[in-house]
């Protein structure tokens, strides 16, 4: 495939980027995105927290196989997001708002970016090919449905991403898979309503943090063809989805302590005051790259989310 990374670099997104040799290592850390890991990371450790809540067992090799997996996981995701839209023809225009994409700033090769995948969705399977040998075909069928959701949010004849159903993708792959099959590879199952509950919180973070996303990029991708939930719907029901899905996982609280039979589970509750700020500030920041502080509050408040969840079930099963 032709890399058209170069031909892109000068009719990028206006971006102040500091000077980066191409293909150093501050280039794969752009393409590479680390501050959006926190979204692969948070369900793995709440899914953990539930099951060692529940059962008073972990295994340890397992948790870290599936945790290094996610990882990977949205590290395939980043890597194509950055090389897809470069190749569709996304950065040619000046309006987006975004974080600047290495591919695009001719840093990375396309050809480069697109062995990194092959050499990530290699190291899936590693990763992946022990859970499947100790549940079966569930963990394969989740394993392989997340590989193809990385690379089809951005690429492909119809991406993901090019629709107004991002958001839902995102609820379902880093929310209800996330967590309850974290909960199934760890247990074998059943997957309890507790684990259910807060795999829609989860996935209600997640989903959040692609609403600013898109929120912010909306007059450019209605000018590149890209039919995002706001350019479909209108800013108005973006808001509204924030809204949603920032206050979703709040609502739930008191629904994860009753299943859970303990009132550790509250503890999510002491992030509400973030939140309730970041919907403020989402609704009267200015359009453009101020949105990007916004995201990556949205980051930290679903880590912290996760983290708080989890030291109450943690703290549930050392006090009982």
């Amino acid at each position: 495939m032709m890399n058209t990374a170069p031909a892109l670099a000068s009719s990028s997104a206006t971006h102040d980027v500091p000077a980066i040799a191409p293909g150093s290592l501050a280039a794969w850390i752009m393409a590479l995105r680390l501050r959006s890991l926190l979204i692969a990371i948070s369900p793995v450790l709440v899914a953990a927290a539930l099951v060692w809540q529940r059962t008073g067992a972990l295994d340890g090799g397992k948790v870290v196989l599936i945790l290094a997996a996610s990882i990977v996981i949205q590290v395939i995701t980043n890597l194509q997001n950055d090389v897809g839209y470069t190749l569709r023809g996304g950065e040619r225009s000046r309006t987006r708002t975004g974080l600047p994409r290495a591919t695009a700033l001719g840093l990375l090769t396309t050809r480069q970016v697109h062995l990194a995948i092959a050499v990530a969705i290699g190291a899936a399977v590693v990763l992946g090919l022990p859970l499947v040998i100790a549940r079966g075909w569930p963990v394969l069928a989740m394993g392989v449905g997340s590989i193809v959701a990385a690379l089809a949010y951005m690429g492909g004849p119809r991406p993901i991403a090019y629709t107004p159903f991002g958001e839902l993708v995102v609820f379902v792959f880093f929310g209800l898979i996330a967590v309850a099959g974290a909960d199934y590879t760890l247990t074998g199952g059943p997957v309890p309503p507790l684990t259910w509950l807060a795999a829609s919180s989860m996935g209600a973070l997640a989903s959040a943090a692609l609403v600013v996303n898109n929120h912010r990029d909306v007059e450019h991708d209605a000018g590149v063809g890209r039919r995002t939930f706001p350019v479909v719907c209108g800013v108005a029901a973006s808001h509204a989805l924030y809204v949603a899905s920032m206050l979703l996982p709040f609502a739930l609280v008191p629904a994860l302590a009753w299943f859970a039979g303990t009132p550790w589970l509250l503890l999510p509750l002491l992030c509400l005051p973030v939140a309730l700020r970041l919907l403020q500030d989402f609704k009267t920041s200015a359009p453009g790259l101020a949105f990007n502080t916004l995201l990556f509050r949205t980051f930290k408040l679903e880590l912290g989310y996760a983290a708080l969840l989890s030291a109450g079930a943690i703290l549930a099963r050392l006090l009982a």
